[in-house]
């Protein structure tokens, strides 16, 4: 029954940060569902929830060792260096509401 609960959880938040946060390139927004990274950060960014320690220093040391693929593969960028600063205020803001409600 737990495991239902956190696979749920883990949708819900997954689908909320795809919604809401996006790398910037150029001045062009892809979402992170998008860009198929929604779920692998919902997947990371659970253990903070979890734990209650959801702070903006752990989330940055989170999304920093996310690799993101760029050039076909030729170059890994860590998904910190992509997103705006404002996306960012708004994952932790995601993240803080979940850990409210757990």
């Amino acid at each position: 029954m737990a495991t239902t609960h956190t696979a749920e959880l883990l949708e819900a938040l997954a689908a909320e940060i795809g919604e809401a946060v996006y790398i910037d390139i150029a001045k062009w927004h892809l979402y992170l569902s998008d860009a198929k990274l929604h779920t692998v950060v919902a997947e990371q960014m659970y253990p903070l929830i979890s734990s209650k320690t959801v702070d903006e220093d752990r989330v940055i040391a989170v999304l920093s060792s996310i690799p993101v693929k760029i050039g076909g593969g030729r170059t890994e960028l860590p998904l910190n260096d992509l997103l705006p600063l404002q996306c960012q205020v708004n994952l932790v803001d995601i993240l803080e509401k979940y850990q409210r409600q757990n």
